[in-house]
């Protein structure tokens, strides 16, 4: 059982099955994980949600989408010392996104790196055709490989962050149990409804997901009622508690369901997988 702290009170006790196993593998569900604040645990939740997939025999690939390439560093991949990245094959004429796939220290999960080379992209990009789809066409190769494609974006709502929203399903928008972290969510909704619009008419919000939640503070109460009210059923019933275990698990370079398995930020993140194959957002 999931413990106390990593439910929302209105759902204490609520609990969702666990996910049958998949008689094959694809087409992939793309998901982009988005939020234009920083550290409101993106590359967090990116890491451990696709990890509490792959326990459930999903395949997963992790798009590690942000220059400062923490997704990579948290999966265990020194994407400094790599000769070809993401970047490569966003700007390549014939991109091989199969040849920079790297696999991860868990069964499943595998991983496309990034480094501090992607923050030249949107320059690249900027006068090619197409220029929004070129994370789409990248990754269409490897669509029938796995089940599940979680693309990390990085905290702004520049070129890069548009490309993983054409690419992409649905998004999850994490958001910090704070007041000012609320503040910068319209501006995501209506960059959102623009590339619905004009580039993928198949993106839906997935959901909303609280993250950094210390249920002993009125604060943080307050904030998920709030969160609550503004975006109804949108806002997931698992939610993220502060704890230490996440940062030492990234230091450990590897995830929280490896590092510290029986944790409950480690049960919150299987809830949070069992959550969205119950929402029917994954397979």
């Amino acid at each position: 059982m999931i413990e106390q702290d990593a439910l929302i009170p209105d759902y204490a006790g609520q609990d969702f099955p666990e996910p049958a196993p998949l008689a094959s593998h694809g087409p992939a569900r793309i998901i982009a994980m988005s939020n234009q604040k920083g550290g409101v645990g993106k590359t967090t939740t990116t890491i451990n949600l696709a990890a509490a997939f792959a326990e459930y025999g999903r395949k997963v690939l992790v798009v590690d989408f942000d220059p400062q390439g923490a997704a990579s560093a948290g999966l265990g991949v020194n994407a400094r010392a790599l000769e070809r990245t993401i970047y490569n094959e966003l700007v390549a004429s014939k991109p091989d996104v199969k040849a920079i796939i790297q696999p991860t220290s868990a069964p499943n999960l595998d991983l496309v790196p990034a480094n501090i080379d992607l923050s030249a992209a949107e320059i690249v990009l900027i006068n090619e055709v197409a220029r929004e789809q070129a994370l789409t066409r990248v990754l269409r190769p490897v669509l029938d490989e796995y089940d599940l494609i979680i693309i990390d974006c990085q905290p702004s709502l520049g070129l890069l962050t548009v490309n993983a929203l054409t690419a992409a399903h649905g998004v999850i928008i994490p958001l910090e149990a704070e007041y000012f972290a609320m503040r910068g969510v319209a501006l995501l909704t209506e960059q959102i409804e623009r590339v619905q619009d004009r580039l993928n008419p198949r993106l839906q919000i997935d959901g909303v997901l609280l993250t950094m939640v210390d249920m002993r503070t009125l604060h943080s109460r307050e904030v998920i009622k709030s969160v609550r009210e503004g975006f109804g059923d949108k806002v997931y019933s698992t939610y993220i508690s502060r704890t230490v275990k996440f940062p030492d698990a990234t230091i450990a370079a590897v995830p929280i369901t490896e590092y510290a398995p029986t944790h409950s930020g480690a049960a919150a993140y299987r809830r949070l997988a069992r959550e969205l194959v119950a929402r029917g957002q994954c397979p």
